[in-house]
Parts: C-alpha cells; sequence; structure tokens
C-alpha cells in the first residue's frame, strides 16, 4: 500500500489567539512537511485547490513543482484540481510539465469541488456543474491518449487536430477521479478503467464500502481491470491519543464550524469529535498503535491500494511530529501487515 499526505495549506485563526500565519509562511511549512514526508519514507504528497481566502493554494501544479525541486522519490498530485471549472488544455499542459521537471512522478487528481467560488470566478455557471465535468474529463482523457487531438463540445472551443504541448514522460499521465458522496462518480471512474480517491471526513467507513465495490464492478462491466483506490481521510498522529486529540481538535473546529455555519450543518461537539477517532469513526486520530490498526481495518473494508492522510492541526510543529510517527512508525507496520495480507491471498 501507498501512503502519504495531502493538504489544502489551510490559513485558519487559531482560535484561542485569533492569528492566522500569513500565506507565505503557510506555503514554507508546506514545503517544510513534504521534505519531512520524503526523508521519513512516505509516497505520495497532494495538494489542493481552493480559490477562497481561508486555504494558500489555488494552483496546485505550481505548489507542487516546489516540491518536486527538493524531493527525488514522492508521487506528485493534485488533491483535487477542480476539472469543472478548468481549462483541460492548461491542465493537461501544467501537469505534462511537472511529470518533466519531477522525473516522471506527476498525477491528477481530478474532482468536481466542495466549493463553489471557481464557477463564477472563471465564469462558468453553477447549473452545469455535472456537464461540466463530464465534458472536461472527456477533453482530458483524449489529451492523454494523444499529442493531436480533435475534440468538439458546448463550453469550450473545439479543437481541429491541434498539438497539445508538452507531452508527460509518463504515457499515460496519471489522472484520478476523486469522489465525496455521489454513487455515479463511482460509476464512471469505473467505466473509465480509472483509478478512484474516496474522500472519508465522516460518518462510518463502513458506509462508504458501497462505493468501492460500485466502482470495481463497473469496471469489470466495461472491460477493465480492477483499477486502483485510494481513501484520504482527517488526522494527525501523536504520541498519545490525548495528544492527538488536542492537537488536531482546535483545527476541526474551527474549519468545520466555519463550513457548517456557511452550509447550515449542526456543530460538531467535542464529545461527537472525540467519537469520531474511535476505529470506526471517520478521524484517523491517535498514537501510532491506534491508527495502524485503524488504517488496517478499513484496509479490511476497501481493499485499497493507498491511503492519504490531511494533517489537522495549526500548530506546525505538532503537524511536522505527527508526519514524522506516520513515516517511521505507522507506515511501516502497515506496509508489512498489507503484504502478509496480500501473500496470503495469493496462495490460497
Amino acid at each position: 500500500m501507498e501512503l502519504g499526505l495531502y493538504t489544502f495549506a489551510e490559513l485558519t485563526p487559531d482560535p484561542a489567539t485569533g492569528r492566522a500565519i500569513t500565506a507565505a509562511e503557510r506555503l514554507r511549512n508546506m514545503l517544510e512537511e513534504a521534505a519531512l514526508a520524503e526523508k521519513v519514507g512516505l509516497d505520495v504528497f497532494a495538494i489542493g485547490e481552493h480559490h477562497r481566502p481561508d486555504f494558500a493554494v489555488s494552483a496546485p501544479a505550481v505548489a507542487l513543482a516546489a516540491v518536486a525541486a527538493t524531493s527525488a522519490r514522492l508521487r506528485l498530485t493534485s488533491a483535487v484540481t477542480v476539472l469543472s471549472s478548468e481549462d483541460p488544455v492548461r491542465v493537461f499542459q501544467q501537469f505534462s510539465t511537472l511529470d518533466l521537471l519531477s522525473g516522471g512522478r506527476a498525477e491528477i487528481m481530478a474532482g468536481r469541488g466542495s466549493f463553489i467560488e471557481s464557477f463564477p470566478l472563471f465564469g462558468h455557471d453553477l447549473e452545469d456543474y455535472d456537464a461540466l465535468f463530464a465534458e472536461k474529463l472527456d477533453l482530458l482523457l483524449r489529451l492523454r491518449e494523444s499529442e493531436h487531438v480533435t475534440w468538439s463540445g458546448h463550453r469550450r472551443a473545439p479543437l481541429d487536430g491541434m498539438g497539445v504541448y508538452p507531452r508527460p514522460l509518463q504515457d499515460p499521465l496519471p489522472l484520478w477521479i476523486a469522489v465525496g458522496g455521489n454513487p455515479s462518480s463511482a460509476v464512471r471512474a469505473g467505466m473509465l478503467g480509472l483509478p478512484m480517491a474516496l474522500a472519508i471526513i465522516g460518518g462510518m467507513p463502513e458506509r462508504f464500502a458501497p462505493f468501492a465495490e460500485i466502482h470495481r464492478r463497473a469496471a469489470a462491466e466495461s472491460g477493465h481491470d480492477a483499477p486502483r483506490l485510494s481513501i484520504n481521510s482527517h488526522g494527525l498522529i501523536a504520541d498519545t491519543w490525548k495528544e492527538a486529540v488536542e492537537g488536531s481538535w482546535p483545527q476541526f473546529d474551527a474549519m468545520f464550524t466555519k463550513i457548517g455555519r456557511e452550509r447550515g450543518w449542526p456543530p460538531t461537539s467535542h464529545a461527537d469529535f472525540e467519537a469520531s477517532t474511535t476505529l470506526r469513526g471517520a478521524n484517523v486520530v491517535g498514537s501510532p498503535e491506534q491508527v495502524i490498526e485503524k488504517i488496517l481495518f478499513q484496509h479490511e473494508i476497501f481493499g485499497h491500494d493507498r491511503f492519504l492522510l490531511y494533517m489537522s492541526s495549526l500548530d506546525h510543529a505538532k503537524t511536522m511530529r505527527s508526519i514524522e510517527l506516520y513515516g517511521t512508525e505507522v507506515a511501516p507496520a502497515v506496509r508489512a501487515e498489507v503484504a502478509r495480507r496480500e501473500s496470503r491471498t495469493v496462495s490460497v
């Protein structure tokens, strides 16, 4: 199993002091986090795209290029690229360039996005939410397949055999479909034979098992080999469960209270948050031993190939300690047990 990190480079103010770090400081911290992830042997570093004042990255390919310059092994992917409001040609060019700069380590994680700011920003109508994604995904797939593309749609100027450059080192450039709570997205990914990144940020993991099954079944019925699956979750690792909860709760509370107010969600209590850190909860928060148990518990449910953890903390030092524990204690134990399970399955 591949294990890695994803980040939105959040700028959430500290609820105790009201202070928020600057975007420049947050990006410097992000680069330190990526460097440590490489040092401790993690596999993937992913950066999300947002167009809000509470996040520092609106151009993931640029941020990932900075990580590429100081790393040699990490897989580098968006998390996500909001394809519905992007130009697929530019997305392909940006990540092809990243692939060349990184020596063939770039990936795209494409999704429709959990926020809507990018739609009016780039002149798109929210009523076209689904149609925009479907059409732009079709074009992006065509761009991966061929240097010269002839294509026409309803929401972008057509291409008439035009060449799109540069071409990436990887052929094809890896493309994942990010899925939240929409089963049709899992079906689409499976029918296209594309890997799926499934976000679990609330509820019991078992509730999401049908998405993985839908994805695999759609792939099989469309004549594809079983596509890869990533589980993406929020969490924090510390030396003890109490330290992990105390380190992650302020960021979780501040972020989800703000987003919940915008969307009409009820507030989350500290008790609810603690419950979410148990084995069957959504948040991967705890000591290394607890996190190992939780990742392996979810592996029994999903049989996934990749796990990405969003470090939920406003404290850079706590985030760095969490990454250290993730790479040195959690990852080796998880990889060893998953390898044992896979070898047992093959022998049977």
